[in-house]
């Protein structure tokens, strides 16, 4: 089962703002989510609805529609500011 992934123009707009070498292994880190949403290591969201995986320094946010089979992805950015 390979689920659809959606990433939001926020999201867009943070990644490219990063190092090129985090744009990749974000990007890999992402591509994975299609096939697993819920990887070893994800963690639940508190405040509010989804998960976050963690790639190095970086947090990626985002939340599982499992009924339509889609990922969506609403943040990423760095550990200390990504919550806000």
């Amino acid at each position: 089962m390979s689920y659809r992934l959606e990433v939001d123009d926020r999201a867009v707009r943070e990644l490219a703002k990063l190092p090129k070498k985090a744009i990749a292994r974000i990007s890999t880190a992402i591509w994975a989510l299609g096939e697993n949403p819920r990887p070893p290591g994800v963690k639940k969201l508190t405040a509010r609805e989804g998960y976050r995986i963690r790639v190095g320094d970086y947090r990626v946010l985002y939340v599982v529609e499992d009924d339509v089979e889609r990922v969506r992805i609403f943040r990423i950015g760095d550990r200390k500011n990504v919550y806000s």
